[in-house]
């Protein structure tokens, strides 16, 4: 069950350009990496579904009221990132959005909610719409509900 102290703790994305600038987000405490030309991200925490190990990448977020919103785009691969797959086994995560840390509960979001989901995201970050293209799957849309 990861939480917001493990965002601390984690192992960083095996991409090292996301690892990176996880780790400029955290040592900042989030006044850096949080927003670059309009578009925020946000550090994700999960449980490694296989290790149990606390793991954390960097996401590109929107909000719709008090959820923050991810989408599991993976640049459109045919399988899904690796941090959908551990929330699915265990949707308790930690987030730090900005300066803001927090536990949260994720979930996938429904196919009503996504018709409007999808269009704010593929605003806030028009190459989700060029990932769709590139796969077969529905790319997830992860809501984010903080639990404190």
């Amino acid at each position: 069950m990861a939480v917001a102290d493990d965002l601390d703790r984690a192992t960083d994305s095996a991409w090292d350009w996301v690892a990176e600038q996880t780790r400029t987000y955290l040592a900042s405490g989030g006044t850096e990496g949080h927003e670059s030309d309009g578009v925020r991200t946000l550090i994700l925490a999960t449980t490694g579904h296989r290790t149990g190990d606390p793991r954390r990448t960097c996401l590109i977020y929107g909000t719709s009221g008090n959820d923050f919103v991810v989408v599991a785009s993976k640049g459109g691969a045919d399988a899904d990132p690796a941090w959908f797959k551990n929330l699915e086994a265990d949707p308790s995560v930690g987030v730090q959005a900005g300066t803001r840390r927090f536990t949260a509960r994720a979930r996938v979001a429904s196919a009503v909610e996504r018709e409007t989901l999808w269009p704010m995201m593929a605003e806030i970050f028009p190459l989700y719409d060029e990932y769709a293209q590139k796969t077969e799957r529905v790319i997830p849309i992860v809501l984010l509900t903080p639990q404190d």
